[in-house]
C-alpha cells in the first residue's frame, strides 16, 4: 500500500511593527503582507499594488517617486499611520480569501496611545471585517472609513477607487476653530 506524503503546514506569516507617530489623524490598516512585501519587509512592495499611488493626493505628495523611507516619512509627517490587521496568520500565496489560523494585532491599543486619532480607514473587505473585530461592537472612538482595497487583485481600477481614498484627507485637516 503506497502512502500519501502527508502536506507541509504552510508557513506562519507575520506583518510589520505599525509606522505610527504619537500626532497621527488617520491610521490605515491593510489587512496581512503580500509575499512581495513580505520578501521586501516593506509595506505595498507589490508593483502593482496602488497603495502609494492613492495616498498620494491623500497626502499632496507624489509618493510613488519617492524612496520607501522617505514614503514612510512623509506619511508619518502628514499625520498618516500604518498598520495591519493580521498579526500573524497562514496563508498559501498573497490572497486575503485564502488567509486562515489568524492571530490579530492589538489595534485598540495602538489606537489607545494615539490621541488625534480621527479615523481608522481599512484598506480592503478582509482587513475591514477583522478589524471590526478586534475593535470590538461597543468601538466610539474615530471614524471607521472601509476603503476599496489597494491590491493589484482588486480590479476596479485606480480612478474608480480614488474617490473613497481621498475622503481621508479630510480627517488630516484641523477642524475650524482648532487650534492644532
Amino acid at each position: 500500500m503506497r502512502k500519501t506524503p502527508m502536506p507541509l503546514p504552510m508557513p506562519l506569516k507575520h506583518s510589520f511593527p505599525p509606522v505610527a507617530a504619537a500626532d497621527a489623524r488617520v491610521l490605515v490598516l491593510g489587512s496581512l503582507p503580500g509575499d512581495r512585501s513580505l520578501a521586501a519587509q516593506r509595506y505595498y512592495a507589490h508593483p502593482q499594488n496602488q497603495f502609494w499611488q492613492l495616498m498620494g493626493p491623500v497626502v499632496g505628495v507624489d509618493l510613488v517617486a519617492m524612496t520607501y523611507d522617505d514614503r514612510l516619512a512623509a506619511l508619518r509627517a502628514r499625520g498618516v499611520a500604518l498598520w495591519d490587521v493580521v498579526g500573524s496568520a497562514r496563508r498559501p500565496g498573497s490572497s486575503d480569501a485564502a488567509i486562515v489560523d489568524i492571530a490579530g494585532n492589538d489595534i485598540a491599543g495602538l489606537v489607545a496611545r494615539l490621541p488625534r486619532l480621527r479615523a481608522i480607514a481599512f484598506n480592503g473587505g478582509t482587513a475591514l471585517k477583522q478589524g471590526l473585530k478586534l475593535l470590538g461592537a461597543d468601538h466610539k472612538g474615530p471614524a471607521i472609513v472601509p476603503l476599496p482595497s489597494s491590491s493589484p487583485l482588486h480590479t476596479i481600477g485606480l480612478a474608480a477607487k480614488q474617490p473613497a481614498w481621498s475622503q481621508l484627507t479630510a480627517f488630516l485637516l484641523d477642524p475650524p476653530g482648532s487650534r492644532a
